[in-house]
């Protein structure tokens, strides 16, 4: 059964930063892109950021410059360093492929951005 696990969640100020991470299992992710994505409340869910299987990422444009995503093919894992958070990035995170596969969604890791 395949699972994709986020953690790293919490809250933190408007400025601060927080590191996300996603642990695969139940199938090895090494040679297809992953990415993030995050919803909230009364919002569509949205891209925010994607890595392919050779590394080369790509960002949403709300967040590049800021958000950095990375991955540990060995550990099948992927990260995504959150900087410069802002109020209305408050939402549920989550990693999926990209193009997400809707029964890979997990339960996400709850950010909030709150002074």
């Amino acid at each position: 059964q395949v699972q994709l696990v986020e953690s790293g969640g919490g809250l933190v100020q408007p400025g601060g930063s927080l590191r996300l991470s996603c642990a695969a299992s139940g199938r090895t992710f090494s040679n297809y892109a992953m990415g993030w994505f995050r919803q909230a409340p009364g919002k569509e869910r949205e891209f925010v950021a994607g890595i392919g299987w050779n590394g080369n990422a790509f960002y949403a444009d709300s967040v590049k410059g800021r958000f950095t995503i990375s991955r540990d093919n060995a550990k099948n894992a992927v990260y995504l360093q959150m900087n410069s958070l802002k109020l209305e990035e408050s939402a549920v995170y989550y990693c999926n492929q990209v193009p997400p596969l809707r029964p890979y969604w997990g339960q996400g890791t709850q950010v909030t951005v709150s002074s």
